[in-house]
């Protein structure tokens, strides 16, 4: 047998360019849209450990107050909506917020949180403006009231999940906002949201954002971040080297131990 031949060669270059390539290319990989990652709910507990505070036990209201209103504004829509599109989105939410419900009422239990078992009175009302239209006129009203309804808890949503002491609280807060953005996607989707309508966003704060106070520790952390970064294309092509000339070096014994001895009969 010989040593490297010329398709060994080929093999060896081969490798070590694919070698190059995968490690210089971005650690984390972009991602298409319907591989977006969903938050890994299971790593936070739900025990009922730590303090409530009013707003942790006001968003679980909220949370129950949505899905008696909008279950039923869902099956509406099944039912009087002209618009395909329209039936199918009070149908999806309608089916999800049963769902959240029964997130919510076990979060209330073990809380111990008294929630509602009727809509409130602008939510009876939003429910009677339905029941009174037809038409075009019928999901227009479902979907602004809706849309202006999840624009309302969504950024309450937030302000629990990133508060809380209240581990439960805490899963049930992202729980619900992971509902709360899909059904506003929903509801954009029918192409009939009235933007100019929703309220906008309040002024910046004029004062200068400061950062919390447990973030003064780590500065020297993200010193050192920052230098790392700057020199990691360097030690990839360290590491590439390397490992093609450790395949160098592993082809080139495995020849010299498959090549006969001729001096020997």
């Amino acid at each position: 047998m010989q040593g490297i031949g010329s398709i060994g060669w080929r093999r060896l270059c081969g490798i070590a360019v694919c070698s190059v390539s995968l490690l210089l290319a971005s650690p984390v990989p972009a991602r298409a849209e319907p591989d977006v990652p969903v938050p890994p709910n299971e790593l936070i507990s739900d025990d009922g450990e730590g303090r409530l505070s009013a707003a942790d036990r006001d968003l679980v209201v909220k949370v129950r107050l949505a899905g008696l209103w909008e279950i039923p504004a869902g099956e509406m829509a099944q039912q009087k909506s002209p618009d395909p599109r329209i039936r199918k989105i009070g149908r999806e939410i309608a089916a999800q917020h049963q769902v959240l419900d029964a997130l919510d009422r076990a979060a209330a239990k073990k809380l111990g949180i008294v929630v509602p078992k009727t809509p409130n009175s602008d939510q009876q009302g939003w429910l009677a403006e339905m029941r009174d239209a037809d038409g075009a006129r019928f999901d227009e009203i479902y979907i602004d009231r809706l849309r202006a309804a999840h624009g309302k808890i969504f950024p309450a949503i937030g302000t629990v999940r990133a508060t809380t002491r209240n581990d439960t609280v805490r899963k049930l807060a992202q729980q619900a906002n992971q509902f709360v953005v899909t059904h506003m996607t929903l509801l954009e989707s029918s192409g009939i949201v009235d933007f100019a309508a929703l309220p906008t966003a309040p002024n910046p704060a004029a004062a200068s954002w400061s950062a919390p106070a447990t973030a003064a520790r780590p500065l020297a952390g993200a010193d050192r971040t920052a230098t790392s970064t700057t020199n990691l294309p360097v030690a990839l092509l360290a590491l590439a080297a390397g490992l093609g000339i450790g395949v160098f070096a592993t082809l080139r014994t495995a020849g010299r131990r498959r090549r006969p001895d001729h001096g020997r009969r």
